[in-house]
């Protein structure tokens, strides 16, 4: 087969099964290609990890698949090239650095967006052949002290349990997760286990009050950075109550004594543990009495946990407190790490940290470094570690690595201190970057661009969160020239002089390869493999069997022709030299950054409900972009009071790395002291709000996982004179722009503007670029009054609106959310009036957007409760739709009836 071949297996009446591309859960989903060439979507019903269910980014995939801003040909120096010149450039400029300098100045910087079988070339080619540890991934961003957390406590990246797991669960603690936003499928199985099990104990430990605290019998507002703390309290409990499980404990762990002191100095008094934590000691108590009572506990953590100086030691004070218990490797039980994108498993199965090597053998063991030199046919694997993506990219800066390949991420936006990212690579003498998207901060930086396939286009595997193998499918035709990364790094590879170990015809090929050496000298013992990752069941694939392969959760001694939901150490037994699972003593200390009178509030980031990394492709579709569409920071009113913040006005971010202007939100939902932002906008979205700009570079020392979650930041009000609304079919210029946000509305694009300038003067400002949007006169309706500031002017070509704007010194106070359906509308004497004073009419009224499935809006929601009389979410739902969806706005519908009732009492 070649390398473009279109899979047809999965078929079913035209719709083809794939997986989603978004997070970690590994949803299976649906497609059938529409006459316009878009997808249409639905959740496949057989995939075991979310069986029909879609967020509202899942559901919305089918409106990313459209031709804006793909990258259609390879360049070099931004010209337009072939794709032999092109490959044949980056080979040889990568040999010319290697031959000058050594293997240790090139480097590969990957990404969880790419398949297993692109990771798994990209490793072979850097470790095996080029020679060099230097290729680490963005998954080092969100997953790597989960990583070591499980190798130190089990002797190897194990994820014990499975998603089953959390309907079988009598308790589940989610700390770190905002798990209703970031991942909303799990969140919405457990919301359905709770409704059908009350008793089931939910218990939310994060700093902020999230949608996920909706479904919480218990919320533990604790400190930013206090986990460890908060988990080696938990375990002293454990102990003092008599709650141990000794005989587990004496049978399959080490170290427990060493791991219970270090917790008694941390947490045996309560009163002082409440004090550090800053939470109710009665609550916490709450807490740990429930825990210590309920047999079936499984501890969901993700991004809060991980993203931290010492995340590795706050995963391990977690698991201890499992094996503590003995509650790992049951049904209902374990410690469970939320994974952050589609195939970050698969990257850290294949070994895309620069620390590890492949199918999870280790760099530093000479067995497993023979046994794969020997299966590569290779004797230039390194022997060392590279660059983990931090100390990476510090090394471009200071010249240390000469040449770099990017593929599929976008680090300008997602790594700390992120212009000094930007700086290194605009000095960096070669940067090569595999996208398909052409204009990112990234793209920018770039001296070659090579086309990648996109989602819906390539074909290949990605691993979930819960070991769960499945197939993503192409379900379109590549625009332009782009190629599957996996072929595009083959290419490279051949021409430098290794074509032998590159000779794949189809990524079936490399996924057997692979599944291969998984095998290596990993025989069973006991009923038990040396290492936990088995695929050998699969080793006899044929390309139709891989093309039709049904989801796989591993290991696989053999192929699974039903669901199945395999735990691991259910045995007691785990990877370790000893066989046994190893307590971590831990001990709570601070971040890294201090609070200063200079930067006197924490800064954390996260994700918001409807979109998805730096938005190359949710930015693309309409409805995701309408719910949040400006980058924003959470204050509480305390602070917004002391700081000079008004709610909805800009706000001035700053520290020493970096500045962002971004909205205010006054929210009582983020504590005194704290503040909230989005990771997703960019500097190709908005004038500055990009979060990355102010996070600190501090990473933990074991996993060189940085510190995303407590940033020391200072700020103030930005003043300015104007705001203004402008709707274009295009993208505009914006370089003479104060302050701009750019948001994907139907048929082209709304900025949301503010100036330091007068109205008048953004208004003269604006008006060139209407005026430029159609090639005939057109129509125009102006309407200016100077004396208040408001200007408000749009270009018309029959009943199509081409463009318009609205101007005046403030528009935060007026609902304006309607304009951004403009361009998708006929203008009919309706539109007119509403463009002309400024207030929506007729279905343009509907308020802004709540439930992005179903596209209702508030002014919608709010009127069905006044004259219906509604009293529930459920009756809202029956009356507008909102929430049939994915579910995702219930705790909003429920915060605005909860307003709505208190208002009309």
């Amino acid at each position: 087969m070649s390398a473009t071949s279109d899979n047809t297996s999965g078929k079913s009446s035209g719709w083809i099964k794939s997986t989603c591309a978004y997070c970690g859960v590994g949803c299976g989903i649906e497609a059938r290609p529409k006459t316009n060439g878009q997808l249409e979507i639905r959740g496949d019903h057989e995939h075991p990890a979310n069986f029909g269910r879609l967020c509202s980014k899942g559901l919305a995939l089918g409106e990313t698949v459209i031709p804006d801003g793909r990258l259609l040909h390879p360049k070099i120096g931004g010209v337009r090239t072939d794709w032999n010149t092109a490959l044949d450039h980056v080979a040889k400029s990568f040999e010319d650095v290697i031959k000058e300098h050594g293997p240790e100045a090139v480097a590969f910087y990957v990404s969880g967006q790419l398949l297993t079988e692109d990771y798994y070339v990209a490793n072979k080619l850097m470790k095996g052949f080029i020679g060099s540890g230097n290729i680490d991934t963005n998954s080092r961003l969100c997953m790597s002290s989960t990583v070591a957390g499980h190798k130190r406590a089990f002797g190897s990246d194990t994820v014990p349990g499975c998603y089953s797991d959390l309907e079988q669960a009598d308790m589940v603690v989610i700390t770190g997760s905002n798990m209703a936003w970031c991942h909303p499928v799990l969140f919405q199985r457990l919301k359905a286990a709770k409704q059908q099990r009350p008793e089931l104990k939910i218990v939310v430990i994060d700093p902020r009050a999230t949608d996920t605290c909706a479904i919480a019998d218990l919320h533990l507002p604790v400190k930013p950075g206090t986990d460890v703390a908060l988990f080696n309290g938990l375990l002293s409990h454990l102990a003092t109550s008599q709650k141990v499980d000794e005989s587990y404990v004496r049978q399959h762990t080490e170290g427990f004594n060493q791991a219970l002191m270090c917790a008694m100095e941390d947490g045996s008094d309560p009163a002082t543990l409440a004090r550090t934590l800053e939470v109710e000691q009665q609550d916490l108590k709450t807490f740990f009495d429930w825990y210590a009572r309920t047999d079936k506990v499984v501890t969901l953590f993700s991004q809060g946990v991980n993203q931290s100086t010492s995340g590795a030691d706050k995963v391990n004070s977690i698991i201890n407190c499992h094996l503590a218990t003995g509650r790992i490797g049951k049904p209902g039980s374990g410690p469970f790490s939320l994974t952050g994108q589609p195939n970050a498993m698969g990257g850290r199965e294949v070994g895309g940290l620069a620390n590890t090597l492949a199918a999870h053998m280790e760099l530093d063991n000479e067995h497993h470094h023979g046994l794969v030199s020997e299966f590569w046919k290779t004797d230039s694997l390194t022997t060392k570690s590279g660059l983990k993506a931090i100390d990476l990219f510090d090394a471009i800066e200071d010249g240390r690595i000469k040449a770099v390949w990017i593929m599929a991420t976008n680090p300008v936006v997602s790594l700390p201190d992120a212009d000094k990212i930007q700086r290194a690579l605009r000095n960096c003498p070669l940067v090569v970057v595999s996208d398909c998207i052409a204009d990112t901060d990234t793209t920018r930086c770039a001296d070659v661009l090579l086309p990648a396939q996109g989602w819906s286009e390539k074909s290949g595997t990605v691993t979930n969160s819960e070991r769960r193998i499945s197939r993503q499918r192409r379900l379109l035709p590549t625009p332009g020239e782009g190629k599957p990364d996996w072929w595009i790094m083959s290419e490279v590879a051949k021409r430098m002089g290794f074509g032998h170990a590159f000779d794949y015809l189809h990524e079936g090929d490399v996924f057997n390869e692979y599944v291969r050496m998984t095998g290596l000298d990993n025989s069973m013992v006991a009923g038990k493999t040396q290492r936990d990752l088995d695929l050998t069941g699969l080793a006899d694939m044929s390309h139709r069997d891989y093309a039709g392969m049904a989801p796989q959760q591993w290991p696989l001694v053999q192929m699974d022709r039903k669901i199945e939901h395999k735990r691991l150490f259910a045995d007691g037994r785990f990877f370790t030299p000893s066989g046994k699972a190893q307590f971590v003593a831990v001990r709570h200390r601070q971040p890294a950054s201090r609070l200063s009178s200079d930067y006197p509030l924490s800064l954390n980031s996260g994700r918001i409900r409807d979109q998805w990394h730096t938005m190359t492709r949710t930015g693309l579709s309409a409805r995701l972009g309408a719910h949040l569409p400006e980058p924003y920071v959470s204050v509480h009113p305390a602070d917004a009071e002391v700081f000079g913040l008004t709610h909805g006005k800009v706000a001035a971010l700053s520290n020493e790395w970096g500045y962002a202007r971004i909205r205010v939100d006054v929210s009582e939902r983020v504590n005194p002291g704290q503040l909230f932002m989005p990771i997703h906008w960019t500097g190709v979205m908005a004038s500055a709000g990009r979060v990355c700009t102010l996070v600190s570079p501090d990473t933990d020392a074991i996993s060189g996982q940085p510190e995303f979650k407590f940033t020391p930041v200072a700020i103030g009000p930005w003043e300015y004179q104007s705001e203004a609304l402008l709707l274009s079919p295009g993208v505009i210029d914006t370089s003479d722009l104060d302050y701009w946000v750019r948001q994907k509305v139907a048929g082209g694009y709304l900025y949301r503007i503010a100036s330091s300038e007068t109205p008048k003067q953004l208004e003269a400002r604006l008006k060139p670029h209407c005026l430029g949007l159609t090639a005939s006169q057109g129509k125009q309706l102006d309407f200016a009054s100077p004396s208040k500031g408001q200007f408000r002017f749009a270009v018309i070509d029959g009943i199509e609106l081409k463009g318009c704007y609205l101007v005046a010194p403030n528009l935060q106070e007026q609902d304006l959310d309607w304009v951004q359906n403009l361009l998708h509308e006929p203008v009919n004497e309706m539109v007119q009036r509403s463009i002309l004073t400024g207030i929506a009419e007729g279905k343009l009224a509907r308020g802004k957007t709540v439930c992005a499935c179903k596209q209702v809006g508030r002014n919608t929601i709010e009127q069905a409760i006044r004259e219906g009389d509604l009293e529930s979410v459920s009756q809202i739902s029956e009356c507008t739709g909102a929430g049939t969806g994915c579910g995702s706005c219930v705790p909003e519908l429920q915060e605005i009836l909860d307003e709505s009732l208190a208002y009309s009492l």
